[in-house]
């Protein structure tokens, strides 16, 4: 057995660790590239970018079931990438 392969697959996003804004526009750009090529496509529940290129820009895949993240990789769930600000919608009471 691979240590630490055990478990959800997916840990959250560590705001702390990661420049938000790069990474939630670069996630935005893959998931509305996927609908512009893929129109009739299904729903994906997130993206998972990868590490940076030479060139400086982040990659990434769009993915439709929970992945097993490489040390690289980062997963950026639906409701973030659909949110204004990147962060969930909380649900207040009036």
């Amino acid at each position: 057995m691979i240590r630490g392969a055990a478990g959800q697959g997916v840990s959250p996003l560590r705001w702390d660790q990661i420049n938000s804004g790069d990474v939630l526009s670069r996630a935005r750009q893959i998931y509305f590239h996927y609908f512009e090529q893929c129109p009739g496509g299904g729903v994906p529940i997130g993206i998972v970018l990868q590490g940076r290129t030479a060139q400086g820009t982040i990659q990434g895949r769009v993915v439709f079931e929970a992945p097993v993240l490489l040390p690289d990789e980062q997963y950026v769930p639906l409701e973030l990438i659909r949110s204004r600000h990147g962060r969930p919608r909380s649900s207040r009471g009036p």
